[in-house]
C-alpha cells in the first residue's frame, strides 16, 4: 500500500513511488485514455518516450504493477483475427493516479530554484 506521509509545507509525499520505467508506463495508459491493450501502449512508448520495449518487459512491469494496485484489467471479446485469443485492456486504478501525483511532487521539487543552473524547464 501507498505509504502517504505530509511534508513540511504540507503536501503529501510518498517514500514508496513506482520507478522510472513503471511510471512511464502507467503515463503511457493514461495518455491513452485507459482500456488499452499492450501493443498500444509498446507504441504510445515508443512514440512519445523514444525506448523500444519488448513485450515481455511490459507484461512483467503490467504484472508488478496490478500487484501494487495501480492497474486493473479487463479481456476483450476474442476475434478471429487474433486467433480467438482475447485482449487484456488495462487501466490505471485511482490509486496508480494517486501515486503518480505524489511521485510528480517529489521528482519536480528538488528542481526548485535551480533553474539559474540548469537553465529553464522544458515546456
Amino acid at each position: 500500500m501507498l505509504a502517504l506521509q505530509a511534508s513540511s509545507d504540507g503536501v503529501a509525499v510518498s517514500k514508496d513511488f513506482p520507478g522510472e520505467f513503471e511510471q512511464m508506463v502507467l503515463l503511457s495508459i493514461l495518455r491513452l485514455r485507459d482500456d488499452t491493450y499492450a501493443l498500444a501502449i509498446i507504441r504510445e512508448f515508443d512514440r512519445e518516450v523514444g525506448r523500444r520495449v519488448s513485450r515481455g518487459a511490459l507484461y512483467k512491469t503490467l504484472d508488478r504493477l496490478e500487484g501494487k494496485k495501480y492497474v486493473t484489467w479487463s479481456t476483450e471479446a476474442s476475434t478471429p483475427d487474433r486467433g480467438g485469443h482475447p485482449r487484456r485492456l488495462f487501466t490505471v486504478t485511482p490509486v496508480g493516479v494517486q501515486v503518480l501525483q505524489t511521485a510528480r511532487v517529489a521528482l519536480f521539487r528538488p528542481w526548485d530554484g535551480l533553474d539559474s543552473v540548469l537553465g529553464q524547464r522544458p515546456a
